[in-house]
């Protein structure tokens, strides 16, 4: 039963900066902030009425915490020990688990599942996935990652970053690319429509009825693409692509072209079209980095909402399907907005390598 008469609160330097640190710290339980706040206001000389009425407790429990601080001091604030089971697997075990998990693996498989690590180390299934999640520990996964060799990797992140978040006046930006091998499949038997408590059902083979490559080019500000698709993908068909921006975008515009380093945006036709046509200018991504090219994201949608589930018996109508699905992107486009600049870029990057130059000692 808390007292009747205020206890009197007297913090030292240390504890007042540790209860203003719980109050701040996001990651800091809120009860146990709730409980620094009304010990703070008690030290202000404040009542428990009116500590109760500014952190919207009752008065009961500001008088509660208060009288517990006075005794236990920093410790009192924390929660007490609650009656329970206790535990049953000790920290040589979690700490087996986890060594095991990390270090080792099966004679039988590349990985650990929960049934062979708990059979390894004598726990239960349940007590192995417990300790994995607990540890953030996933290894039925693996991650592809690949890392860019290019010598001129720093100086092409800073041009194409600088490029998106600082675009020039009186130009456009355009990331261009293409996306070549579209496949026309057809299934083998007719797609089975949805029903209630039934999802689409296809086939699993498929029939191949040719190919098409599609050339796009992404404006940076607009959202707008400009299309064309051609059935090879070389450079004359790229050196066509230039020539339809050159036609579609205003001729008082310079044209920055983002790109990656296919060896057709290089030979020397397209090297003397850019001669003749200077308000063309080009940013290449760095190699192996075409997450670089906004493009590609915009790649992703156009597999996802129609290659990837559609059929299509011939290349004609694949070819109609996309020009269709443009039309209807550009009716309503989305730009695409860069945020992360140069530095958080390679920050990020620094901090991948070095956890792979840990991982390997």
């Amino acid at each position: 039963m808390p007292p009747n008469v205020a206890v009197r609160i007297e913090l030292s330097e240390p504890e007042r900066l540790q209860l203003e640190a719980w109050t701040r710290r996001r990651t800091s339980a809120q009860a146990l902030a709730q409980r620094s706040r009304i010990v703070l206001l008690a030290a202000e000389g404040l009542k428990n009425t009116e500590i109760a009425e500014r952190v919207g407790v009752s008065r009961r429990m500001a008088a509660t915490w208060r009288s517990r601080f006075a005794e236990h001091r920093l410790d009192g604030l924390t929660d007490e020990p609650r009656p329970g089971r206790p535990r049953t697997i000790s920290d040589e075990q979690v700490d087996l688990v986890i060594t095991k998990t990390l270090e080792s693996v099966p004679a039988d498989a590349t990985h650990w599942s929960t049934r062979s690590m708990a059979r390894e180390v004598g726990l239960t299934q349940t007590a192995v996935s417990r300790i994995w999640r607990a540890f953030g520990l996933q290894p039925h996964r693996r991650e592809p990652f690949k890392l860019s060799k290019d010598p001129l990797f720093v100086e092409k992140v800073h041009d194409v970053v600088g490029l998106y978040l600082n675009p020039p006046e009186r130009a456009v930006v355009l990331c261009v690319d293409e996306k070549s091998q579209i496949q026309a499949l057809d299934r083998t038997a007719p797609i089975l429509p949805m029903l209630p408590g039934v999802p689409e059902r296809a086939t699993h083979d498929y029939r191949r009825a040719g190919t098409s490559s599609l050339y796009a080019a992404l404006d940076l500000t607009t959202g707008q693409v400009i299309g064309a698709l051609r059935s090879r993908h070389r450079a004359i068909e790229f050196k066509q692509f230039l020539q339809t921006i050159d036609r579609q975008v205003p001729a008082e515009l310079a044209v920055h072209v983002v790109l990656d380093n296919s060896s057709t945006h290089k030979t020397p036709a397209i090297h003397k079209w850019l001669l003749a046509h200077p308000r063309f200018v080009l940013h290449f991504t760095p190699t192996s980095s075409s997450w670089l090219n906004l493009v590609e994201r915009w790649f992703g949608e156009l597999t996802t909402k129609l290659l990837r589930r559609g059929t299509h018996r011939s290349v004609r109508d694949l070819n109609a399907d996309i020009r269709a699905w443009i039309e209807t992107w550009n009716q309503a486009p989305r730009p695409y907005v860069w945020t992360k600049t140069t530095e958080h870029i390679l920050d990020s990057i620094a901090r991948y390598c070095n956890r792979i130059n840990d991982s390997r000692h």
